[in-house]
């Protein structure tokens, strides 16, 4: 486990499209993949999702930071920086499900997108930003990120 683990790891963080050959290798045939925007199965469409990522954002990396593992199910809490040269980092989590031949049966991303993308997006950013104020308990208690 910890060596498929660390392989899965080291796919995130050198993403790239020759990377993306590896996916047969690291996701079983019938993987399940779900993100905030995606809910797919299959390897073909586990690729399109990365394909689709590089391709608006060739320079996209991410950092695991964090893995907790527990039977054949790891948790990984990652950083994720659409573009290195601006400030905007995403961090979020993933629950991992392996099968026994190591490859990933299931991928799940758990990251807030209103505060860490949609907060961020110009003329959306403004009444995102108002709506989570609007949702704080009390502001004054509130830390910067």
């Amino acid at each position: 486990m910890n060596a498929a683990l660390s392989r899965y790891c080291r796919f995130f963080e050198t993403l790239s499209h020759d990377s993306l050959a590896e996916i047969d290798d690291l996701f079983a045939s019938d993987a399940l993949f779900i993100d905030p925007f995606n809910r797919v199965q299959g390897t073909a469409s586990i690729r399109r999702i990365f394909e689709h990522l590089l391709q608006h954002w060739p320079r996209a990396r991410f950092k695991v930071t964090e893995r907790c593992c527990s039977g054949d199910t790891a948790y990984l809490r990652w950083h994720f920086w659409p573009d290195p040269d601006r400030a905007l980092r995403i961090e979020g989590v993933s629950r991992v499900a392996f099968a026994e031949d190591g490859r990933v049966r299931s991928h799940r991303d758990y990251w807030d997108t209103a505060s860490e993308l949609y907060a961020h997006v110009p003329l959306l950013g403004g009444p995102m930003r108002w709506l989570l104020g609007r949702s704080q308990a009390e502001p004054r208690d509130q830390v910067a990120p």
